[in-house]
């Protein structure tokens, strides 16, 4: 009977090892819902680094585009232009 009861404490142990342990079930699902997170921002940052990509071969290439940062973002004119000056 002793040896019953030694094996029953032993398995429930070991399953409490299992479950809580380092590398166990619950550490396992903490770090797969980590991993989701990370890819999450892998994702988003891959996605920001392709449009800053964009921009970088239109500032290098297209004039337009620079023409309408300059005067959008910056707040430059063209020669010619009219520029109205509302007070505040």
């Amino acid at each position: 009977m002793k040896v019953g009861r030694y094996l029953v404490v032993f398995l429930f142990l070991m399953a409490l090892l299992i479950t809580f342990g380092n590398k166990g079930l619950v550490d396992n699902y903490l770090m797969s819902k980590r991993l989701n997170q990370i890819e999450l921002l892998n994702n988003s940052v891959a996605a920001e680094n392709t449009d800053l990509k964009k921009k970088i071969v239109l500032l290098r290439s297209d004039l337009v585009y620079i023409e309408s940062i300059a005067r959008n973002e910056l707040g430059m004119v063209k020669k010619g232009d009219i520029v109205y000056r509302f007070p505040k």
